[in-house]
C-alpha cells in the first residue's frame, strides 16, 4: 500500500518522467501547432528548462463599439496502483483520450492539491503580467494600460474621420472593429479583475482604468463623425461588394450602436437622450438596491409552524411567538413545509407583496424608459431593446413566441396543478380548488417520496463527480464532439489573480492552440458565489498594417518597450496563433465557480453534488462558444451573438450532463473506480423535472410582463399606468393554477426588470431551443448519438463557429434542417414556442 507521506515525490518522480518523454518528442511536432506564445518569446532566460508552454480569451453580453461589457482516487483493493494509472477510466474509440500522461495530470491538478502544488511552481521570477498581459505586472499597469490604449484608439479615431477612398471607406468595419477591441480589451480585463481580484489594490487599479476608458467611450458617444463615416461606407456598392458575410454583420451591428446611442438626433434632443440614460441607470440600480415587502417580518403562534425542521422553527420562536423574516430561507421553507393553510397563507401575502415605494420606482422606470424610446424614434421601449442583437426583432414576434409556449405547456401544467388538488384533497375530501399558498406546500410532499426513495441523493453522487473527473470528462466529450481537449499548464509569475487558480490550454486536433482557459472555480472567503464565465478577450484577426503601427509606436514609447517584436506588441503580451501568414488573438477566458476545496491533506477531492456538475456543464457551454467561434472581428465573436441566442449552448450542455453515453466517459467513483449508477441520476433528474410545467407556466407569465411593462402602455397611460393590474391580468389569463390575490404586488420584486427590459424571454427561448436541438442532433436515431463527431461538426459548423457573425435564424435552420425557421418571422417565433420546452429525459 502506498503511504500518503510518499505520494508527493511519486507524483513529481512520475510527472518528471512524463514531462521528459514529451521534452523527447521531435522539435517539428510542437512546429505544426503552428501557435506563438509570447511569454516564451520573451522570455526565454527562465533559469531552468520546461517543455515547451503554450499560451491562452464575458456574463457574457455582448460588446460592441459603444457598449462595454459590465465559471484521484484509489481501488479498494491492495496494493494501489501507481497514481498515473488510469486503466479504470473508460477509454474513448478517441486515441488522444487514452493519453494517460495527460488524463492524469487534468484530474490531478483539480483533485490533488500537492499535485497541484508541485504543479504550479515555476522555476524563474521573472512577471509575466496578469492573464500575460505584459501591461499587468503590477496596479499601476492598469493605468498604463489604458493611457496606451486610449493613444491607439484615437489614432485609429483620427484615420477613420479622414477616410476619403472607396480604399479606405472599405476597411472601415475592420477599423471600427479594431477601435472596439484596442477599448474592451481594457474593459473586458478591468471589469472582470475589479469583481474578482482579491487584493483590494488592484481592483481599485482596475477600477480606475475602467472609468478612465469608459469616459472615453462617452465622449464617442456624442460625436456624429463615426456614424456619418460608416453611413458612407454602407450606403456604396463598391465599398459593399467586397464585405464578407461577417463583415456585413459586423457593420449591422456597429450601425444599430450608433443609432441606440442618438448620435444621429439633434443636439437638443442628444444633450436629453444622456440625461435620460444617466436617470434610468440611477432609477434602475435604486429599484434593485431598496427593494423592500411591505411587511418586513410575519408574526404567528409558535404551534403554528408544524410541519417545519424543529431547529428552524426554534431559532425564529420568542416566547411562543414565531418573528418569521418576509425575506428569509425560513419562509421559502414554510411555505413549503407547515401544515397550518392560515400559516402559510399569511406568509405567502407578505412574501408576495412589494412596498409601495418599490412599486413606486418600478413604474417610475418604466416611463423614463418610454421616453427614452419615443424620443429615439422607437414605438416602444421594447422595440428599441429587441433591435439589439435579438433574433425576435418586436415585441410582437416575442409574443407569438410567448402565446404559443403557453399554449404548447398549457395541458402539462393542467395536469400538474390537477394531481396538487388530488393531493391536498387526500386530506381535505371536500376541497374543490388550490389556494395559491398551497402550491409549494402539495408539491413538495409529491417530491418527498421521490427524494427517500433514493436516500440522500446528493450524497449518493457526489463520490462519482470528483472536480477533476468531471473536468475529464468535460475535455473528452469536446474531444469526441469538437476535436479539442483541455491541457493543463503551469502558470507562469503573476498570470493568474489566486493561487487557486488553474490553467488549460484549449488544444484542437488540427489548428493547435485555440484557446486559454482560467479556472477559477474553489471557494474562498469574500469570492463571488455566483458562477460565471468571462471572456476576458476576445478572438479576432490583427493585419499586417495594424502590427506595424503597433510597432513603430511601441519604438517610440517607453511604456511599450517590454515587447519583442510586432505581433507580440499588437497583443499586449498576451496569446495568439499564426497560421497561413494570419495572425490572430486567441480568446481567454475566466470561468469562476464556488465549489468546495479539495481536502487539503489526505486524497479526498473536491466532490460535486449533480447540481453543481450541471452548473459546471452550463458555464463550460459558453466557453466552448467563445472557443469554437474564433471569428476575424472581435464584435461578432463567440458569445457577443444574438442576446436570445446566447444561453443556448449551455443551456444545451445541461442535457449532455444528465446522458447516460456521457457520464460514461467519467463517472466513476473516486475511491473504487465503480461506475455511477445511473439509475440514480435518472431519479435525480425526475426528482428536479417533477413540476416542471408549471415552473415553465411561472416563467412564460413573467416573460408576458417584462413585455407588457416595456410596450406602449407605459408612455400613454401616465400617471395612470398601473403594473399590479398588468400583472394579476397575465396571471389570470395565462395561468393554470390560482392566480395571486388582488391586494399582492409580486411584480415589485421582479428584480430582473432592471437588467433584462423586455429581453427576459430569451431564457425561454433557449430552453426551447435547447431541447429541440438535443431532440434533432445529440438524441435521435441509435444510442450514443451524444457522442458522434459527425453531430458534434453539424453543431459547430451550422451554428458555433459564427458567433454572431452570421443571421442566426440561418444557423438554426441550417442545423435543425427545418426551412421554416430561415426568415425569423413572427410565424418562425410562433413555430419554435409550439415545440414547448419540458425536458425528456
Amino acid at each position: 500500500m502506498i503511504k500518503a507521506a510518499a505520494r508527493p515525490r511519486q507524483w513529481q518522480r512520475q510527472w518528471q518522467q512524463y514531462q521528459l518523454r514529451q521534452w523527447q518528442q521531435p522539435h517539428q511536432q510542437w512546429q505544426r501547432q503552428r501557435w506563438v506564445c509570447s511569454a516564451c518569446q520573451s522570455q526565454r532566460a527562465v533559469s531552468a528548462p520546461s517543455p515547451p508552454s503554450v499560451p491562452r480569451r464575458t456574463h457574457q453580453l455582448p460588446v460592441s463599439l459603444l457598449t462595454p461589457a459590465h465559471q484521484r482516487r484509489r481501488f479498494a483493493t491492495s496494493p494501489k496502483p501507481s497514481l498515473l494509472n488510469l486503466d479504470f477510466l473508460p477509454a474513448s474509440g478517441s486515441a488522444s483520450l487514452r493519453t494517460k500522461g495527460n488524463d492524469y495530470a487534468l484530474r490531478a491538478v483539480f483533485d490533488q492539491p500537492a499535485a497541484w502544488e508541485e504543479f504550479s511552481q515555476v522555476a524563474g521570477v521573472v512577471n509575466v503580467g496578469l492573464f500575460r498581459n505584459a501591461f499587468l505586472k503590477d496596479p499601476r499597469g492598469f493605468l498604463i494600460f489604458a493611457r496606451v490604449s486610449l493613444a491607439r484608439a484615437r489614432a485609429v479615431v483620427e484615420r477613420v474621420l479622414a477616410a476619403k477612398s472607396v480604399a479606405e471607406y472599405r476597411v472601415i468595419v475592420r477599423e471600427l472593429d479594431r477601435l472596439s477591441d484596442i477599448l474592451c480589451r481594457v474593459l473586458d480585463m478591468s471589469d472582470f479583475v475589479r469583481v474578482t481580484h482579491p487584493h483590494s489594490q488592484t481592483r481599485r487599479a482596475a477600477s480606475d482604468a475602467w472609468d478612465m476608458v469608459y469616459q472615453y467611450m462617452n465622449e464617442l458617444n456624442t460625436m456624429s463623425g463615426l456614424h456619418d463615416q460608416l453611413a458612407v461606407a454602407m450606403a456604396n456598392p463598391e465599398v459593399t461588394a467586397v464585405w464578407s458575410e461577417e463583415e456585413k454583420a459586423v457593420a449591422d451591428v456597429l450601425k444599430l450602436d450608433f443609432t441606440k446611442s442618438a448620435v444621429n438626433l439633434p443636439q437638443r434632443s442628444r444633450d436629453r437622450f444622456v440625461e435620460l440614460s444617466s436617470e434610468i441607470s440611477t432609477v434602475a440600480s435604486a429599484f434593485v438596491q431598496d427593494m423592500e415587502p411591505e411587511q418586513q417580518t410575519v408574526t404567528l403562534p409558535s404551534s403554528s409552524l408544524m410541519g417545519m425542521d424543529p431547529l428552524q422553527a426554534r431559532s425564529l420562536t420568542r416566547g411562543g411567538t414565531v418573528y418569521l423574516p418576509t425575506w428569509s430561507g425560513q419562509a421559502a421553507l414554510a411555505l413549503r413545509t407547515v401544515h397550518d393553510s392560515d400559516a402559510r397563507k399569511a406568509i405567502y401575502y407578505a412574501s408576495r407583496t412589494a412596498s409601495r415605494r418599490s412599486v413606486d420606482i418600478l413604474e417610475h422606470l418604466m416611463r423614463l424608459r418610454s421616453e427614452l424610446a419615443t424620443l429615439s424614434g422607437f414605438e416602444s421601449y421594447g422595440h428599441l431593446a429587441l433591435r439589439d442583437r435579438m433574433m425576435a426583432s418586436s415585441p410582437e414576434a416575442v409574443n407569438q413566441f410567448l402565446r404559443a409556449l403557453a399554449e404548447s405547456n398549457r395541458p402539462k401544467a393542467s395536469q400538474e396543478m390537477a394531481e396538487l388538488l388530488a393531493q391536498k384533497q387526500t386530506t381535505f375530501p371536500r376541497e374543490t380548488a388550490l389556494d395559491p399558498w398551497d402550491k409549494d406546500y402539495y408539491s413538495d410532499l409529491i417530491r418527498r417520496p421521490l427524494r427517500l426513495s433514493g436516500g440522500r441523493q446528493g450524497d449518493l453522487l457526489a463520490p462519482y463527480f470528483s472536480l477533476g473527473n468531471v473536468m475529464l470528462g468535460l475535455s473528452r466529450l469536446f474531444t469526441e464532439l469538437y476535436g479539442i481537449r483541455f491541457v493543463p499548464r503551469q502558470p507562469l509569475v503573476g498570470e493568474t489573480w489566486h493561487p487557486d487558480v488553474r490553467r488549460l490550454d484549449v488544444i484542437s486536433d488540427t489548428d493547435g492552440l485555440v484557446a486559454v482557459l482560467y479556472c477559477d472555480l474553489f471557494y474562498r472567503p469574500n469570492k463571488s458565489p455566483n458562477p460565471a464565465h468571462f471572456t476576458v478577450r476576445c478572438s479576432r484577426e490583427i493585419t499586417e498594417a495594424e502590427m506595424t503601427e503597433v510597432w513603430q509606436q511601441t519604438n517610440s514609447n517607453p511604456d511599450t518597450a517590454m515587447f519583442g517584436n510586432p505581433a507580440i506588441a499588437s497583443t499586449d503580451g498576451m496569446a495568439f496563433s499564426e497560421q497561413g501568414g494570419t495572425v490572430k488573438q486567441l480568446p481567454t477566458i475566466a470561468l469562476v465557480c464556488d465549489f468546495p476545496q479539495p481536502a487539503a491533506t489526505g486524497d479526498q477531492p473536491a466532490l460535486l453534488t449533480f447540481s453543481q456538475l450541471e452548473t459546471l456543464f452550463h458555464e463550460m457551454g459558453h466557453a466552448a462558444h467563445s472557443i469554437l467561434a474564433r471569428t476575424s472581428f472581435q464584435t461578432v465573436s463567440g458569445t457577443r451573438c444574438a442576446t436570445d441566442l446566447a444561453e443556448l449552448p449551455s443551456t444545451l450542455m445541461e442535457y449532455f450532463a444528465a446522458d447516460a453515453s456521457v457520464l460514461g466517459l467519467f463517472a466513476r467513483h473516486h475511491d473504487t473506480g465503480e461506475a455511477v449508477p445511473y439509475r440514480i441520476v435518472a431519479q435525480k433528474v425526475r426528482q428536479a423535472r417533477r413540476f416542471e410545467a408549471s415552473d415553465m407556466e411561472n416563467q412564460i407569465i413573467l416573460a408576458m410582463l417584462d413585455q407588457a411593462l416595456h410596450s406602449e402602455r407605459a408612455g400613454a397611460a401616465g400617471d395612470a399606468f398601473d403594473s399590479t393590474t398588468i400583472f394579476h391580468d397575465i396571471q389570470k389569463r395565462y395561468g393554470s393554477g390560482p392566480p395571486d390575490p388582488p391586494s399582492t404586488r409580486w411584480q415589485g420584486f421582479f428584480g430582473h426588470l432592471s437588467g433584462y427590459g423586455s429581453t427576459y424571454y430569451s431564457y425561454l427561448f433557449d430552453r426551447v431551443l435547447a431541447q429541440r436541438v438535443w431532440d434533432v442532433v445529440f438524441s435521435a436515431g441509435e444510442g450514443g448519438a451524444a457522442l458522434r463527431r459527425e453531430n458534434g461538426e453539424r453543431l459547430k459548423e451550422s451554428l458555433l463557429k459564427w458567433g454572431g457573425g452570421r443571421d442566426p435564424w440561418k444557423c438554426l435552420s441550417e442545423v435543425l434542417g427545418d426551412e421554416r425557421l430561415a426568415d425569423g418571422s413572427e410565424r418562425a417565433m410562433a413555430l419554435v414556442g409550439s415545440w414547448g420546452s419540458t425536458k425528456k429525459h
